[in-house]
């Protein structure tokens, strides 16, 4: 969905898009919101981690790219 907005504003990745926790500087994949807290999940799987939404925010190209990679990487470990 293209949302138009002020080039003030930012919008936060949605669910099933990477995102990044700016607080940990760690990237993942958005999972959902439960309560006051937007759930991630590591790109190569495992168990998610909760984040304030003011700390979710969209990954630099350079760390999208290192993220897709990985899972590329992971994804040709396992065969598949």
């Amino acid at each position: 969905m293209l949302v138009c907005m002020a080039s003030n504003q930012q919008t936060r990745p949605g669910i099933g898009e990477l995102a990044k926790d700016s607080a940990s500087r760690r990237i993942g994949v958005v999972m959902g919101e439960v309560g006051a807290r937007v759930q991630i999940r590591p790109v190569g799987g495992g168990t998610e981690w909760d984040a304030l939404p003011a700390n979710v925010v969209a990954p630099t190209a350079q760390e999208e790219l290192s993220a897709r990679l990985a899972i590329k990487n992971g994804n040709s470990r396992d065969g598949l």
